[in-house]
């Protein structure tokens, strides 16, 4: 189904023309109202046309800027959470009496309950002060917290370790969905979201090798803890590089001369959403609790996310009970790694490429994490390779989910809404992986049936959500188009507007 109001992407030429309307004569902005945007805009005296040329070679190196840095950050992230399952096999659970009851089973969902608490605070602080220290700072901490890893003795010690480092680690997806939605227009936001999100899956291949290395030492016994000694110092190292090296927005960010700040600028118009205010506005937090597409979103991100909590600590543990070794459950997961990773971009290049197509590939991908689930419930334990299949397509959702958040970005408008809407997702996001560890326990193992008929039926209403906010957007789309205002950028950085207020805005499906 398409809404009414597609149109083709506004062009570079365009946007050139539409920029001549911006008040170039005021000597000072009101930040508190505009976006910071408006300075830029208002500043430049040169030449206000631009190339579709000069456009994509400007694009080209805000990617080269960007898109490395946040991958290598975002892989990082990944492979520090998945640390736990893969130490699992190498003594953690004996050695800090994890065995007993849902011991461990707590330890992987408290992680989540510090992201819950720490994700709201993290944003607030990315929108006061500059994106790039707090980003700096949050992953420097976070690699000291995994390094104290290695001083737990007992299972309380590990659980507050675990949740500290989850409150560390909470901010830098919604940071970084902000980020995007600062340097690309809304068809380019995906794309970019699905290149970075995809290194949870290709981290994947090699961090099974890696700390497989790490568990041979002292002949596997305890050797869990050399993981965290080398995870942890390279999570240091690189949260101190950041600082010097994350480029935080358009408008602060260096290596750019006039004209290309400028155009970088000027381009986001057709976003209708503001590219950076620092005053934090009660009344788009208000706008933002009352709006039923964020709660959509906000539904579909936690109910998705309950079947993470099998992809990133039981996995393994699953594999390894249809009787393979060790070595084997970890090298089992490469093939999970490589499919996740390509499905991630794949549904990315999908929604960059056809517009209007973004609520139906998330719904796809969720039906792939329910067909996992049904060959994990039914399937006979002699039946290793299907098993086997299904570990692999089981994470089919983090596909849907690299779409959902560029969509949550691009649908909404007003700096202070979209910043909080972006955390807003993510502690759906958290709130599914808190509760996904916590419906696998120790007795349903090896086959785990009760774990993923619960993860079958979230994922199973999760696409049902989908469309559901498919239909309001197409609603609120025509809506729009019928009371005769059109899809327009003339106030897309006045008064820092939200996308509810703003009649030209018009919703991406």
């Amino acid at each position: 189904m398409s809404s009414s109001s597609e149109k083709p992407e506004v062009t570079a030429a365009e946007l050139s023309d539409n920029s001549r309307d911006v008040e170039a004569s005021k000597p000072e902005m009101d930040t508190v109202h505009t976006d910071e945007a408006m300075k830029v805009l208002a500043n430049y005296t040169g030449e206000q046309e631009w190339t579709e040329e000069e456009e994509k070679k400007l694009r080209r190196k805000v990617d080269w800027k960007l898109l490395p840095i946040m991958c290598m950050t975002y892989t990082l992230q990944y492979y520090d959470k998945a640390m736990i399952s893969q130490a699992a096999l190498f003594g953690l659970r004996t050695d800090l009496g994890l065995m007993q009851g849902n011991r461990y089973s707590w330890m992987a969902s408290i992680f989540y309950l510090g992201f819950i608490i720490g994700a709201y605070p993290c944003m607030i602080l990315a929108q006061r002060y500059p994106v790039e220290r707090v980003a700096s700072a949050t992953v420097t901490l976070w690699g000291l917290t995994l390094i104290l890893t290695t001083v737990c003795h007992n299972y309380q010690g590990v659980y507050a370790q675990r949740f500290f480092l989850g409150v560390l680690e909470s901010g830098i997806s919604p940071m970084f969905m902000l980020i995007i939605g600062s340097w690309y227009r809304k068809q380019e936001q995906a794309m970019r979201m699905g290149i970075w999100y995809c290194c949870t899956g290709y981290v994947s291949i090699f961090s099974p090798l890696i700390n497989y290395g790490f568990g041979l030492i002292g002949g596997g016994v305890s050797s869990w803890r050399y993981m965290y000694y080398f995870g942890g110092a390279l999570t240091m190292a690189w949260g101190i590089v950041l600082l010097f090296v994350l480029p935080p927005d358009p408008i602060r960010a260096r290596g750019f001369n006039e004209r290309e700040r400028y155009i970088l600028v000027a381009r986001l118009r057709t976003n209708n959403s503001g590219v950076r205010n620092t005053h934090y506005k009660m009344d788009q937090v208000w706008e933002l609790a009352t709006d039923i597409k964020f709660w959509l979103l906000f539904s579909v991100s936690l109910l998705s996310m309950i079947a993470n909590g099998p992809i990133s600590a039981f996995i393994p543990i699953i594999i390894s009970g249809f009787g393979f070794s060790q070595l084997n459950s970890l090298l089992l997961l490469c093939p999970a790694g490589a499919y996740s990773g390509t499905m991630m971009l794949v549904a990315s290049y999908l929604a960059f490429k056809y517009k209007n197509n973004r609520t139906w590939i998330i719904f796809v991908a969720q039906m792939g994490t329910v067909l996992a689930c049904l060959l994990l419930w039914k399937l006979p334990l002699e039946q290793k390779g299907a098993l086997l299949f299904g570990t692999t397509i089981l994470p089919s959702l983090g596909a849907g989910y690299a779409v959902l958040m560029g969509l949550g970005v691009a649908n909404t408008a007003g700096y202070t809404k979209r910043s909080i809407a972006s955390s807003g997702i993510y502690i759906g996001y958290c709130i599914g992986n808190f509760v996904g560890p916590l419906a696998f326990h120790a007795e349903d193992a090896p086959r785990y049936a009760p774990g993923f008929i619960i993860v079958l039926i979230t994922s199973l209403v999760a696409a049902g959500l989908i469309i559901a906010y498919r239909f309001v957007c197409v609603w609120d789309n025509r809506r729009r188009d019928k009371a005769g205002t059109m899809e327009g950028f003339d106030h897309a950085y006045e008064d820092d507007s939200t996308d509810r207020k703003n009649p030209q805005f018009r919703y991406i499906l």
